[in-house]
């Protein structure tokens, strides 16, 4: 395949960092100049193709769209999609909107799709599950995300076959992207690092470029917006080649309403860390455990080590008692993290295989 036009993502890195075009306010330039967006428009609309079997095949390219009342914005959103990727098939999933979110998008060229089940993971999972592509790029419905990078985003995967592309949220809008927000998507990232050994700068972001191996091979669990994090942690249990590319962020349209709860769903997200990590790290979650009972269990049973030296006695029997069983507790939380941890690598292996069943991204002339 020939070379994809845009900026190249570092050879042989397994996590890259790019940068895009500058701060937008909804749909125009708060910064930089448009010229710069309009040049990185015009290398990027027409994507390499190559000879298949049965002829000139072209990258088949998807965007998703998540969509719950968000009639302010979704035509804006489709049409700024629209423009940037003109040949893609735009979809919008619409999750019980009680507005005319649905009959806008159908308006403005969208393929609309109903999901009954409320929350952004459910509607994630059938996203995924429903739309067949070369390459999927999802975005939120509220016109924030920066439409105009997609193609460069698009590219980047292309280049050096990568399964996901992040687009890593920058805004000089206040209102954009709350104080509340970035402290807890900083906290977050941090975690997740601390926890699996490596991260994303923005775990929490919405606007993703995924492979056609990703969404096929990616069994989504989650019901609402953790989902971000769940599918960040499946790329980095499998170490999965990603990337993330510098985008504008802006602020939602006026009489456009966030569905986010900066503390509700910041909890649900660390619970799902704490989940994911109790899942995939068995063994440093139960060791962790088996610490703690044993150390407490040590630190009682001293005394009584002490007294039964001198003495020969033991006269704390319920004490005594209280540490055979923490002992017994610890010993059976190393055990279950062991047994646990084999189920998980056969697990990953199973899940690595699925992976492995669908070509690479640039080889999509060659169908699965």
């Amino acid at each position: 395949m020939g070379k994809s036009r845009g900026a190249p993502v570092k050879a042989g890195a397994w996590f890259t960092r790019l940068s895009c075009a500058p701060a937008f306010d909804g749909a125009r330039q708060v910064s930089g100049t448009t010229q710069g967006a309009e040049k990185v428009l015009g290398s990027m609309k027409e994507f390499p193709a190559v000879e298949s079997g049965e002829g000139i095949a072209s990258p088949r390219i998807a965007v998703i769209l998540p969509c719950y009342n968000e009639a302010e914005a979704i035509v804006r959103t489709v049409e700024d999609f629209r423009r940037a990727l003109p040949s893609a098939e735009i979809y919008v999933f619409d999750n019980n909107s009680s507005d005319a979110s649905r009959e806008l998008a159908a308006g403005a060229g969208a393929i609309v799709r109903r999901v009954a089940q409320q929350g952004k993971g459910h509607v994630v999972r059938r996203m995924f599950a429903d739309v067949d592509a070369d390459i999927y790029i999802m975005a939120d419905g509220d016109a924030t995300y920066e439409a105009a990078a997609a193609p460069k985003m698009v590219a980047a995967m292309l280049e050096d076959n990568l399964d996901m592309v992040v687009g890593a949220r920058r805004s000089e809008i206040e209102e954009a992207y709350r104080r509340g927000h970035r402290f807890g998507n900083w906290a977050l990232t941090g975690l997740l690092k601390q926890l699996f050994g490596r991260s994303f700068t923005d775990i929490l972001s919405g606007y993703r470029v995924f492979s056609r191996r990703f969404v096929k091979s990616f069994p989504v669990l989650s019901a609402g917006f953790e989902i971000e994090t769940e599918i960040s942690v499946h790329a980095l249990e499998l170490a999965m080649p990603v990337a993330e590319v510098v985008t504008a962020y802006g602020a939602r349209p006026e009489g456009s309403v966030s569905k986010l709860s900066t503390y509700r769903d910041g909890w649900r997200i660390l619970r799902t860390i704490l989940t994911l990590y109790r899942i995939e790290r068995p063994i440093l979650f139960f060791g962790i455990i088996a610490a703690l009972l044993a150390a407490t269990g040590l630190v009682l049973a001293a005394p009584l080590i002490v007294t039964y030296m001198k003495t020969g006695l033991v006269p704390r029997f319920p004490t005594a008692i209280l540490v055979t069983g923490l002992m017994i507790l610890a010993t059976l939380s190393g055990m279950c993290g062991l047994i646990l941890d084999t189920v998980v690598r056969g697990r990953r292996e199973v899940r690595r295989l699925a992976y492995l069943a669908f070509k690479a991204p640039s080889d999509f002339a060659r169908r699965d």
